[in-house]
């Protein structure tokens, strides 16, 4: 079911591993050409040609593209108990997470009357998309909505796939998940239509839209298919975004101690997402392969999604890595860069911090990402395809301006005065050296 790729023996650079690797073709220039219309479209159509569109891909067009506030406290009292739980401890520990990832302001004192104030100020206004597609992401609503907040953002819109079977709008749990967080703007837009929506912002069509149905934002965060990361890249230099994400993707570094069952799992776990997803697992234990790949093809046979998942592990993004040791092991999960990666081997807390590239680390065999996922305090938007080794996943940084303030007195700039000068004229930038010895005549 999945591709075996036997590194050991070879000693790779990280330039060779990535060409060996599996890697999911996520195929984004080519949606671009797909998406660019629609962005032209929602840009100068507003609301008319969100429906339109709505009902080209979602078999409906809303009637209401603004979420009434009845259907949003609806959504919250047709919860199951046990539902309604689940989201609401997801929040408390996702919120006391991101709580304490907030930056402190200081100041920098340089000399007397001397300082720079280092300042970190929230956008003010963020369009976060859950997606609604082959699943449906309540959790990502707590993820995006919750790190917004905690930045201290004052304008928060939701938008998701509108539902023929709800209506036209969007799933009742994702509009449970806005009411419990306390957002009332929520939209019943989809896909990068969504995204095109939150760039630039959107007319109303009709008298239940107003004469603005949306204002422009800021910022747009949240995962999506590969046609949402094609209009991400597209808005990109209008608004801020978090990242083109791709197919969602994980790693499992594993030694003969880890337990096959609960590895199989995990790797069915992400296949289940997307027939894209890739599951990869790298060992240095022939046999704990072995029994991982026939638990994998006893259990992703009986779950729910079979052909999804099984079309995820028989692709080319998804392969059992065998490698020397864990040494080479973490060679190559360093150049692979997960968006998940987990550590199943003995001595997993010093393994997982020898790691320099991944969304996020699951340390030992009762981390699991599924945990992650829902309830971990993490976030799980995160950097896919490679992009951890330069990017960070979702959180108060991604919806946080760094503003320097510069705080001088007469005494404090004339002391450099002549040195500004001399380098103002060495640069033949002369105004610029006047601009300060014209302030002491």
């Amino acid at each position: 079911m999945i591709q075996r790729i036997d590194l050991r023996g070879r000693s790779l650079g990280r330039r060779e591993l990535l060409d060996v690797l599996p890697r999911a073709e996520v195929g984004v220039d080519d949606a671009v050409h797909a998406v660019e219309p629609l962005i032209l479209q929602v840009r100068e159509g507003g609301a008319a040609a969100l429906r339109q569109i709505a009902q080209r891909f979602d078999g409906v067009a809303p009637e209401h593209l603004r979420v009434p506030a009845a259907a949003l406290t609806a959504a919250v009292e047709s919860l199951t108990p046990l539902v309604r739980e689940g989201l609401e401890e997801a929040i408390r520990r996702v919120r006391r997470v991101h709580a304490a990832q907030l930056p402190a302001d200081h100041v920098t004192e340089l000399a007397p009357g001397a300082a720079v104030r280092q300042r970190w100020i929230p956008v003010q206004r963020v369009g976060l998309y859950a997606p609604g597609g082959l699943a449906v992401y309540p959790s990502s609503v707590v993820m995006n909505v919750v790190a917004a907040q905690e930045a201290g953002v004052p304008g928060l819109a939701v938008a998701s796939p509108p539902q023929k079977d709800n209506g036209g709008l969007p799933h009742p749990t994702i509009l449970a998940a806005c009411a419990l967080l306390g957002v009332d703007e929520v939209y019943a837009v989809g896909g990068a239509q969504a995204v095109a929506m939150f760039a630039y912002g959107a007319a109303g069509s009709e008298p239940q839209d107003g004469a603005t149905l949306c204002e422009p934002v800021d910022v747009v965060t949240g995962p999506g298919n590969v046609y949402v990361a094609a209009a991400k890249r597209l808005v990109r230099g209008v608004v801020g975004i978090d990242a083109e994400a791709g197919p969602t993707e994980i790693a499992v570094l594993a030694d003969a101690t880890a337990d096959p069952g609960h590895v199989a799992l995990d790797l069915i776990s992400q296949a289940e997402h997307d027939p894209m997803a890739a599951s990869v697992l790298v060992t240095d234990s022939v046999e704990l392969a072995s029994a991982v790949e026939a638990r994998v093809q006893d259990l992703a046979s009986a779950t729910k999604h079979a052909v999804r998942v099984a079309r995820a592990l028989e692709g080319p993004q998804s392969a059992v890595v065998l490698v020397d040791d864990v040494d080479a092991g973490l060679a190559v999960v360093n150049a692979y860069g997960a968006e998940h990666l987990e550590i199943q081997t003995a001595d997993a807390d010093a393994v997982a911090a020898r790691v320099h590239s991944a969304g996020a680390i699951f340390v030992g065999p009762w981390s699991p990402v599924s945990l992650g996922d829902y309830m971990a305090g993490s976030n799980h938007v995160l950097p896919t395809g490679g992009t951890a080794h330069f990017a960070s996943g979702l959180g108060v940084h991604s919806f946080l301006k760094s503003v320097q303030q510069v705080e001088y007195g007469r005494d404090a700039l004339a002391e450099l005065a002549d040195r500004i000068v001399a380098v103002a004229n060495d640069e033949d930038l002369p105004a610029h050296g006047e601009a300060v010895r014209g302030r002491f005549h």
